[in-house]
């Protein structure tokens, strides 16, 4: 299958040209902008996307661009910071800009162009360096009120340049750019498809795993459903899938995993209620990365106990995602303080001794998705809304206890319902929940006096959960959820709406 590689010089948004790249159903992958040139040349890559950067091109120390690139004869995209390398590196001039550039602009395309359609079409800049004379061999081929040269390029050589960032979905227009660049200028055969990565998967895993024994963990999202499909259909009953109820879960979902894997799946699952186990071991704790840590341990050792019971199992199914794999490397974030504990890459403990097979690796969400509808599975269970690693335990702010779950619960479901009632999950909201706070308020209910919890409901849009902004329910919604909270969920007399994007805040509130 052929290939497009996108090397990252750091860009936050480098992720999002991959997606848009096989958006238009070709493959590609990401690497680091210093990846050894044997690694990146070994996958015989049909050309070559810069991405981005925050570095200036001009100060010491600044990436560049790897000599094998500019001698491999590909064709080359340079994004942005990846334009001002490109023309650094062939000879041209790139400095300050007194006039920087960042949001919305509008582009004029000055003469015909391969990559770019005819006249004027609104862009979105990022840029505080720009290109004043372009390489030898280079045309002018755009340009923006505050950018003489917005785009450059060379059909001889197929090499071009953009200002601006074709990725985001500021940039109408964006998507269809790297399809040009892709199948027109590089000439790769748009052939990922689900049914595709489905065929590739399956052969991919059966030559992995042969006739060995192989166990899955299960939570019911659609990451680890997805991936445990995928080997049932590659190995059928070598395959054990361990489903853990930690009693950290959402209203009715226990029970909707096992159903969903007796009855669209058909693999062989062991279901463990380890409630107890988890709520003792969570008791009187806080803190939230002491949560993560608590609730990723105790899940490996029970999963260890129930997978030491299937037999001389080999490897074990991970829903690792290639978002995953590609912030674990990415070279700005390489030496990133530390968010929040990551449950999936580098998760397992080195005495687990098994074989990992990772067959969403290379993924996007988006793509797991469509996959799992190839696969069968239920709508339900491939859009089923994003769900923390541990569970209600984020989203229930200060101590976790049987009741405040309970309460968390009731809350959550109220506000999905309704929601759904309303025709908003999906279509309108990318994710929505109820957080449990530990902050208690004075209210009145009927003659009485309450001193009760808060609940917060969150709700944002996001196409890629990068960044994302809180949804604009309307008010009648928001009226009909807060009425329903304060009168069927004991103990919680008030709730709030949060009106905060990411960033600053991220979307769970842990």
């Amino acid at each position: 299958m052929d290939i497009i590689v996108i090397l990252d010089f750091g860009s936050q948004t480098s992720q999002l040209i991959a997606r848009r790249v096989r958006e238009a159903h070709v493959y590609c992958e990401l690497f680091p902008y210093d990846t050894p040139a044997e690694q990146i040349l070994a996958l015989q890559p049909k050309g070559l996307i810069l991405s981005g950067g925050p570095a200036s091109i001009y100060q010491t120390g600044a990436p560049s661009i790897p000599d094998y690139v500019l001698e491999s004869g590909l064709p080359i995209l340079g994004i942005c910071y990846g334009m001002q390398a490109l023309t650094h590196a062939l000879g041209g001039r790139v400095a300050a800009s007194t006039h920087p550039e960042y949001g919305s602009a509008e582009i004029e395309v000055l003469t015909e162009d391969p990559l770019l359609p005819a006249g004027k079409q609104p862009v979105w800049m990022s840029h505080g360096d720009r290109i004043e004379i372009p390489p030898p061999g280079f045309h002018v081929s755009a340009r923006s009120e505050n950018s003489p040269i917005a785009a450059i390029g060379d059909n001889l050589h197929k090499r071009y340049g953009l200002q601006f960032h074709p990725e985001v979905h500021h940039t109408p227009g964006g998507g269809e750019i790297l399809r040009t660049f892709a199948v027109d200028i590089c000439d790769a055969q748009p052939e990922w498809t689900p049914e595709s990565i489905v065929e590739n998967s399956v052969e991919q895993v059966k030559a992995q795993i042969g006739d060995q024994l192989v166990i899955a963990g299960v939570s019911g999202g659609v990451d680890s459903s997805v991936a445990a499909a995928l080997v049932q259909r590659a190995v059928g009953d070598q395959l054990t899938c361990i489903f853990v109820n930690p009693g950290l879960l959402r209203h009715g979902e226990a029970e909707a995993v096992v159903q969903a894997f007796d009855e669209n799946l058909g693999a062989r699952l062991i279901a463990i209620d380890a409630t107890e186990t988890f709520l003792n071991a969570l008791s009187g704790v806080t803190d939230p990365e002491d949560k993560r840590r608590i609730i990723g341990e105790k899940f490996i050792r029970v999963f260890e106990a129930q997978a030491n019971k299937v037999g001389q199992a080999r490897f074990l199914v991970q829903g690792t995602i290639y978002p995953d794999v590609v912030e674990s490397s990415a070279p700005d974030r390489r030496a990133a303080s530390r968010i929040k504990t990551h449950h999936n890459v580098g998760g397992l403990p080195t005495d687990f001794d098994l074989e990992l097979v990772e067959p969403l690796r290379f993924l996007f969400k988006d793509e797991v998705r469509a996959v799992g509808l190839a696969l069968g599975l239920p709508e339900s269970l491939v859009w089923r809304q994003p769900f923390p690693g541990p569970g209600l335990a984020v989203r229930c702010l200060g101590e976790i206890t049987v009741e405040r779950l309970k309460r968390l619960r009731v809350a959550d479901k109220i506000v999905l319902d309704e929601l759904q009632t309303a025709g908003l999950l999906r279509k309108k909201t990318a994710q929505a929940f109820a957080v449990l706070l530990p902050v208690q308020s004075v209210g009145v209910m009927g003659d009485q006096r309450t001193y009760a919890e808060t609940v917060a409901v969150r709700a944002v849009t996001t196409d890629d959960f990068m960044t994302a902004d809180w949804a604009r329910l309307p008010l009648p919604v928001l009226a009909r959820i807060s009425n329903r909270i304060v009168n069927e969920v004991p103990g919680v007399n008030r709730v709030v709406y949060d009106i905060t994007s990411k960033p600053p805040a991220t979307i769970e509130w842990e």
